[in-house]
């Protein structure tokens, strides 16, 4: 496919070249060192995005001002990785290393899963607000845990308005914080509770080694955060958070998520229990895609946030914290993207359906396009994300090509011939070449709408049963450390019993460089015994190298 091949995209977020300074905004340790963007080489300063011409009949795609690809993912997953976002036109570089700019079309797939999510929330009782990006250093040192796991990803605000501030700010890298010092002003008694909101935000954390949607220095998420009564209320919650997650994952992004809890080294700086959906990548690395934490009491304790039950007594309150972030897009690229660019699961494509009108001749071009705008109207009305191609500047093949990169579910080709027969072809971005395409489609529009409907649930479908028999062809069965290591050195995922401790657990992440993604909620039955002591265990946990 056409491609925009990106050094600069790519050193952006890898290089560690030399970079400039600000003194406003400082890590935890050291001044924060801001590089400003890298220029482009010569030769791309004069090039544009230029989306794919018609493929050369051998499998190459090629392109009339200069011949472009897409990197194999066989080849080089990462590079694929950044060509897709660059081509698709997901996201650009910002001008701070490690920073990105996301762009209408990569905005539009985040707006579906906000969409989406809003519902759910509300659905569960939760009411949206806002809390502010910048929190008092001291509220972060409140509770040790939190501020020794977040430590080396804080940035801090020491100048303002050309003066020294008395207290450093922190950049928000998540709100457990501020969020208890409001909730101590506002829960009193136990008709004050369940307290529970979500905000959409921007979130800093200082990463080092970054990468497009999946880890930025600033990212975009729901962060909810809930206070109980009790234990039992705040578990129910954060285990009805996961849930939600997951079926977000598997229903809308095709994407057949494992839930489980993580480990105790795994588990989020000053939560109690973390709950987690782990997702396998195109390369077989494991993908944290959504998080619901049961904080107990420990931010309550530390910022004091009490209330006064039934009985008249002051109680410390039961809290949860749960996230999604823009990461899910990069999930979605890496779930389900092939060769040819981007492909969208229907239910969070910005474009369900592109037609494409085909016209040799200025005599057909009106009664194409009239029949165009017509099925466009038909499937408008159903609720169907269409649009039209109706630009002379590009052949058909190139627009073929440009979509299909785009990863838009379904084609519609509408012609002379269609026009006189009352019908139009349909194709299919899962099902490559003649395979996916269909001749002959009525165009009366209750036909073609359910038509439509119809086949963008198969391609939903397909994406996600796709990605099950991918992610399941991958995990292996291991029982003991030896056949653990030989998994992941086949770059699969190892599933297998473990009661060992952290200890050993750190063995395993120096050695393998894999991780307890998590334990998974659905166990196998029977005794067990750790792969790694011999001892009886009650749960199997997964292994993997991850993102």
């Amino acid at each position: 496919m056409g491609a925009l091949r990106l050094p600069a995209l790519t050193s952006i977020f890898t290089s560690s070249s030399s970079v400039r300074s600000s003194p406003a905004i400082l890590p935890l340790k050291h001044r924060l060192r801001l590089p400003l963007r890298r220029p482009f080489s010569a030769q791309s300063t004069t090039e544009k995005v230029v989306a794919p011409e018609l493929g050369d009949g051998k499998g190459k795609v090629v392109d009339k001002e200069k011949d472009r690809v897409i990197t194999p993912r066989s080849q080089d997953f990462n590079a694929w990785y950044l060509d897709v976002i660059a081509n698709a036109e997901l996201a650009d570089y910002g001008p701070v290393r490690g920073t990105m700019v996301i762009r209408p079309y990569g905005y539009a797939i985040w707006e579906a899963i906000q969409e989406y999510m809003n519902v759910k929330f509300k659905e569960t009782g939760h009411s949206n607000m806002y809390f502010p990006q910048f929190i008092p250093y001291s509220f972060i040192e409140k509770e040790a845990s939190h501020v020794e796991g977040f430590s080396p990803e804080l940035a801090l605000v020491t100048v303002g308005g050309g003066k020294e501030l008395e207290e450093k700010l922190v950049v928000r890298p998540t709100s457990e914080t501020i969020v208890n010092h409001m909730f101590t002003q506002w829960i009193h008694s136990y008709r004050d509770l369940p307290l529970m909101i979500n905000q959409w935000a921007n979130v800093t954390r200082w990463e080092m080694r970054t990468k497009p949607f999946i880890r930025t220095l600033e990212f975009l998420w729901q962060e909810g955060h809930t206070a109980h009564a009790t234990a039992e209320e705040a578990e129910e919650e954060a285990m009805q958070m996961i849930d939600v997650y997951t079926k977000f994952a598997y229903e809308q992004a095709a994407i057949p998520v494992i839930a489980g809890r993580k480990s105790r080294v795994e588990t989020f700086a000053g939560a109690s229990t973390t709950y987690t959906i782990e997702a396998m990548m195109g390369d077989r690395k494991a993908l944290q895609a959504g998080t619901s934490h049961n904080l107990g009491q420990n931010f309550s304790r530390a910022f004091g946030t009490q209330f006064t039950d039934e009985n008249g007594q002051r109680q410390h309150v039961w809290q949860t914290s749960w996230a999604i972030s823009t990461r899910f897009v990069g999930g979605i690229i890496m779930t389900h993207g092939d060769d040819a660019g981007l492909l969208l699961p229907p239910r969070l494509a910005p474009v369900q359906v592109i037609i494409v009108p085909i016209w040799k001749k200025d005599n057909e071009k009106a009664g194409v396009l009239t029949a165009s705008s017509s099925v466009k109207e038909s499937l408008q009305a159903a609720g169907i994300k269409v649009k039209i191609d109706d630009s002379d500047q590009r052949t058909p093949g190139w627009k073929f090509n440009y979509y299909e990169m785009k990863g838009v579910p379904l084609r519609i080709e509408i012609g002379p011939r269609d026009v006189s027969s009352g019908t139009l072809v349909i194709s299919r971005r899962d099902v490559p070449g003649k395979q996916g395409k269909v001749f002959g489609i009525s165009m009366e529009p209750s036909a073609l709408v359910a038509y439509v409907k119809d086949k963008l649930n198969e391609v939903q479908s397909s994406l996600l049963e796709r990605a099950t028999t991918f992610r399941d062809s991958n995990i292996m069965d291991v029982s003991s450390y030896d056949e653990l290591k030989d998994a992941i050195a086949q770059g699969k995922w190892a599933r297998g019993p473990w009661s060992a401790g952290d200890e050993e657990e750190s063995k395993v992440k120096e050695e393998t460089g894999a991780t307890i993604r998590c334990f998974p909620f659905e166990q196998p039955e029977g005794p067990k015994k750790c792969l790694m002591t011999g001892n009886s265990a009650d749960e199997v946990a997964i292994f993997a190298k991850s993102y």
